[in-house]
């Protein structure tokens, strides 16, 4: 068996793809109904919508199979990922580098696969629209232009996903894209016990930086606050712009106390980051810190609401002790 090499564009193509917040998310519709049209039109028992991550190949989409992920190592798809074209596999048996893969001598059988790249803007290659079959099988032209097509259809729903879920100003997730992503990271803290937190953060005196320095330096505030959050919190923290100034980080697997130090830590490096900047201004934030309680908070929006009041309280008390100190 031979395990599929690392693309040489890797450490860009991972970012793009964790960049879409789209692994480890629910099955949409959109996706679906793709992979439904390639299982009936080419009349194969699978068709997967497959996004290969670090370690593994992840199922956007999954019609025929029962398993929503594979290792990496021994996926086809790590392999039709290294090309342009359609990656083609007639006999899996009769080919040295998968006869003995743990996926053609076992579930799901694999003798025909068929996986074209789904390609996204900047060129990296995400995964694959692909077909599977447990007989040896061949397409015509006309066959691997027509998944080819689909295949284009599959990579604008990818580009919308990220339209969809993406704040335009700061390239973080926006509202949309949290509430999708932390209720599936909640979920999964929930069943396991692990803990988590959100901090609820709310930019202090932002109306004066636009009304001095106009709305352009406005944007440029937002933008720098975001790019902190990208450079301290980890990959698997969830955070998002929720809209104005308003902006939210779940951290899992993380305790209130953890989260006061993250949170402490995010501020330092503000703090530096807009000090070297020299800007003419500073850029403080007010937060609420809420730990997960899974029988409290059954919802998100929950979850968030309680954040919101917390900050709000922290931001009226700052308020208090600057007009106590005039």
């Amino acid at each position: 068996m031979k395990t599929p090499d690392i693309p040489q564009d890797e450490k860009a193509r991972l970012t793009t793809l964790r960049s879409l917040n789209i692994l480890d998310t629910p099955q949409e519709e959109r996706f679906d109904r793709l992979t439904r049209m390639s299982k009936r039109m080419f009349g194969v028992p699978i068709a997967l919508v497959s996004l290969v991550d670090e370690n593994r190949q992840w199922f956007k989409s999954c019609e025929g199979l029962s398993v929503r992920e594979t290792p990496r190592d021994i996926s086809f798809c790590g392999h039709a990922i290294l090309g342009n074209e359609i990656f083609l596999i007639s006999d899996a048996t009769k080919d040295e580098r998968f006869a003995d893969n743990p996926l053609v001598l076992n579930e799901p059988h694999i003798r025909f696969y068929a996986g074209c790249p789904l390609r996204f803007p900047n060129g990296s290659k995400l995964g694959t629209l692909c077909l599977i079959d447990r007989k040896p099988r061949s397409l015509s032209e006309e066959d691997l232009e027509a998944l080819r097509d689909l295949a284009s259809m599959v990579e604008r729903e990818l580009e919308a996903v990220q339209l969809a879920t993406l704040d335009e100003l700061t390239n973080i997730s926006n509202r949309r894209g949290f509430m999708m992503l932390s209720q599936h990271g909640l979920n999964f803290c929930a069943r396991q016990g692990i803990p988590a937190s959100l901090v609820f953060l709310d930019l202090n005196a932002f109306k004066p930086i636009n009304d001095r320095f106009g709305h352009a330096e406005g944007d440029w505030a937002l933008k720098a606050f975001a790019a902190q959050m990208k450079s301290v919190f980890r990959d698997s923290d969830i955070f998002a712009r929720l809209g104005g100034d308003e902006f939210v980080v779940l951290l899992t697997n993380t305790s209130k106390k953890l989260a006061e130090d993250i949170i402490e830590r995010f501020r330092q490096s503000l703090g530096k980051y807009i000090q070297k900047a020299n800007r003419g201004y500073d850029i403080a934030f007010s937060y609420g810190i809420v730990e997960f309680n899974p029988e409290k908070h059954r919802t998100v929006e929950a979850f968030l609401a309680e954040g919101d009041l917390l900050m709000y309280e922290c931001k009226n008390q700052r308020s208090l002790v600057e007009r106590q100190r005039a």
